[in-house]
């Protein structure tokens, strides 16, 4: 496997579960406000490894 296709489906896995995340955060913001703040604090750190894999994406490895 191209190293480029392994980042492409790791942004595809965690953008799946940071979207999940969020959902799950907005869904807990009137019931339980420390579930929601978990839910929110866990999708910032999956976006800031996406992030990162996006800065790797833009230089192909050879």
């Amino acid at each position: 496997m191209n190293p480029n296709d392994s980042i492409k489906n790791r942004q595809k896995t965690l953008n799946q579960r940071y979207k999940e995340l969020m959902e799950q955060a907005y869904n807990f913001r009137q019931t339980d406000a420390e579930l929601s703040d978990l839910s929110e604090f866990r999708a910032m750190k999956l976006l800031n490894k996406l992030n990162t894999l996006r800065y790797f994406s833009k230089y192909p490895v050879k």
